[in-house]
């Protein structure tokens, strides 16, 4: 499952917003840095950040499935290598048990619930 990208509506509203103002002035200029300039720059730097976020994403993404692929890998793998101790030495074996196994006699069996159906 793949993470939700994220988008901004501050930055859209941004971009409609200075897109009508240079419609007002190109070079427009209030003062104490707020100018058409300083606000582009500031929409520009937003829009590379957020593209920066959600390449970052995409990656995660990809190493999240490379880790879950080889996690299955691995568990499989070693369930070959149990099995293969178990052929070679035996399911009663030390060995057997030395590699994570349980003994054949040692494991318990479940108790079966005994129904009473004259109670009704």
């Amino acid at each position: 499952m793949s993470r939700r990208k994220r988008s901004s509506k501050v930055l859209e509203k941004a971009e409609r917003r200075a897109a009508s103002l240079r419609s007002i002035n190109t070079a427009l200029d209030l003062g104490n840095g707020l100018s058409i300039e300083a606000y582009f720059s500031m929409i520009e730097e937003m829009r590379s950040e957020l593209a920066s976020y959600n390449t970052a994403l995409s990656g995660i993404d990809k190493t999240y499935s490379n880790v879950l692929e080889l996690e299955r890998k691995l568990g499989d793998f070693s369930e070959l290598i149990l099995l293969g101790v178990a052929t070679r030495y035996g399911k009663s074996s030390d060995e057997y048990v030395m590699a994570g196994g349980a003994r054949k006699v040692s494991r318990r069996r479940p108790l079966r619930e005994v129904v009473d159906s004259s109670s009704s």
